[in-house]
């Protein structure tokens, strides 16, 4: 289990894409928008100078302790940008992850008094449709028949079921958490587009580690 969390949290594409992107965000376009890095930047700068004269001049100090504090400082700025590209691959990797949730859950829609599946991106509001133990909700709406247990840690965390039932004031149920027990018939409360789902998305994506 350990190890299975251990490679979830550095995958090799994720870490050979970000010590790249150490080096790309070096250039000084990007490092502005991070005021403190981008001092650190500068110093980095002034200390490669520094460096440099120290070779032919001793005044500024030994040409090794200067080539240690220049290497220090150079150091701070790839692991600064490597563990905000890490922090940025891992968002995208979520949004993705959320992103095909959203896309690839199969919907039990009613139309004209029959079920038919179709994909959770194709509802809109005011369809309706059938979930029943074990399935993924489809999409955010309203439980306008029946009561189930539901599993909603996939979206606060919380790890104990609740119960949601027509015609009370916990009847909303959101899209990609799951249904445990009995079945319920929920009718579509949100526009494609416009779910818990699709606001996780544009909040991970938008979302910037600095």
């Amino acid at each position: 289990m350990k190890n299975n969390k251990s490679a979830s949290l550095f995958q090799k594409e994720q870490v050979m894409d970000s010590i790249k992107q150490s080096f790309v965000k070096l250039n000084p376009r990007v490092m502005i928008k991070n005021p403190i890095m981008f001092t650190v930047e500068v110093c980095t700068a002034i200390m490669f100078t520094v460096m440099l004269y120290s070779i032919v001049n001793d005044s500024q100090g030994s040409f090794m302790y200067n080539l240690w504090v220049f290497v220090i400082l150079f150091i701070t700025l790839l692991f600064a940008n490597f563990a905000e590209a890490i922090a940025e691959a891992r968002g995208k990797a979520q949004a993705d992850t959320l992103r095909k949730t959203r896309e690839e859950t199969p919907a039990k829609k009613i139309l004209n008094g029959k079920l038919i599946t179709v994909s959770s991106s194709q509802l809109k509001k005011g369809d309706i449709f059938v979930c029943e133990a074990g399935d993924v909700i489809p999409a955010d709406g309203e439980i306008i028949e029946g009561l189930a247990s539901i599993d909603e840690s996939a979206i606060t965390g919380e790890s104990a079921p609740v119960i949601r039932e027509a015609g009370g004031d916990k009847s909303s149920v959101t899209g990609g958490t799951k249904v445990l027990s009995d079945q319920i018939k929920v009718m579509v409360s949100t526009q494609p587009g416009e779910s818990f789902l699709d606001k996780m998305i544009a909040l991970v994506e938008g979302a910037s580690r600095q």
